[in-house]
């Protein structure tokens, strides 16, 4: 009897669709038997099965076995297109998501969305080095993703964390298990004027496995099951998400380049504000810098006055996390634990700057409280 495969319904279905290809049609059923027995609601498995028993009477032509435009049928084919590409299309053991250039030991694990093949991909902080746990077919937003107003139901792109929990009971069953809302929108979204809210990661209703790959109304959507395996991973307020139309991806020897790169801004500035070197400070600082209603101008000023009034400084940059930001631009976000000291005045906080490439260097475009 064919096994279901230890590595997920997505493993099994291409091992069926290979059993398809080469004429193995009984065996294709077995295993298709045996996926349906694991997941009764899975409406995929569903209509492979009904496929396969229909090529007892009549060859195959394509899924669902008709041509046509039914909108459930279409939906389903690009659930199986988007779970094969997705499964045969993950990561060499070489390879890292660009964005987790540094996370802070008590960030044990980040998720990494890719909406292009409706994939997340659970990452492990391995002594500061991200390493592949799992990953899970995805679906996102009807209207697609890079989210920029309320309404136009799509998937944001950028950097986030998971900000609470909200559980079976206090929800309706459409959002199956449990809901992870994140933190859309972030500092840099509102910065781009985007609006919008209620962005989870979240389940499914009770009779459903799985939704089509554009399904939701802005969310990031997983089967309960793979849900419920990824609620043991999560920390709320600490777990990065990081959603990318197309993940970027990376070799160690050049996310370890990248990651240095970045690594000796930070120290620079932090050196050169504890040294007060104001203008060496302040040139770490781009041009478009802006914190609230402070722009550069305004930001230099308080600097200047404040590193005077210094007989000495001392800072400290504790729990440091760097994450890249998806998409065009090249932007990066930074949080950290900052212990300031001087003759005058000491404070301890939670920082986070958005660090962007201008003129070929890094500099600092945000600043504020995390």
């Amino acid at each position: 009897m064919a096994g279901v495969s230890d590595a997920g319904p997505d493993a099994t279905i291409a091992l069926i669709l290979t059993d398809i290809e080469e004429n193995r049609l009984d065996v294709a059923l077995s295993r298709t038997e045996n996926l349906i027995s694991l997941y009764p609601n899975f409406r995929l498995a569903h209509l492979i099965r009904g496929d396969l028993l229909l090529a007892r009477a009549q060859p195959l032509q394509t899924l669902g076995n008709v041509k046509g435009s039914d909108v459930r049928l279409n939906e389903l084919r690009a659930e199986a297109s988007a779970r094969l590409n997705g499964y045969l299309k993950r990561p060499e053991s070489n390879q890292v998501p660009r964005y987790l250039l540094q996370m802070n030991p008590e960030q044990q694990y980040a998720v990494v969305v890719d909406t292009r093949q409706s994939r997340l991909y659970l990452y492990r902080n391995t002594n500061g080095r991200p390493s592949l746990v799992a990953d899970w077919y995805a679906s996102q937003g009807r209207g697609g993703s890079e989210k920029q107003r309320e309404g136009d139901l799509k998937t944001p792109i950028g950097v986030y964390y998971v900000t609470s929990m909200l559980p079976r009971k206090k929800l309706p069953d459409y959002y199956g298990n449990r809901a992870f809302p994140i933190n859309y929108p972030n500092e840099w979204d509102r910065m781009q004027g985007r609006t919008g809210y209620g962005i989870w990661l979240h389940g499914v209703p009770s009779d459903t496995y799985a939704r089509a790959p554009l399904a939701s109304e802005g969310c990031v959507v997983l089967s309960n099951q793979d849900l419920d395996t990824l609620t043991r991973y999560v920390q709320i307020g600490v777990t990065p998400v990081i959603i990318s139309n197309g993940v970027e991806w990376a070799s160690l020897d050049d996310w370890q380049v990248e990651r240095k790169a970045l690594s000796d801004s930070i120290e620079q500035w932090r050196r050169d504000w504890a040294n007060r070197d104001t203008e060496r400070y302040l040139s770490h600082y781009s041009k478009r810098f802006l914190a609230g209603k402070t722009d550069l101008t305004a930001w230099r000023q308080q600097k200047q006055a404040a590193n005077a009034s210094k007989a000495w400084i001392k800072v400290e940059l504790n729990g440091l996390t760097v994450l890249r930001s998806p998409g065009n631009e090249e932007l990066v976000m930074v949080s950290f634990e900052q212990d300031y000291r001087s003759n005058n005045l000491n404070d301890r906080m939670r920082k986070r700057q958005y660090w962007i490439r201008e003129d070929g260097n890094w500099k600092i475009i945000y600043e504020g409280a995390a």
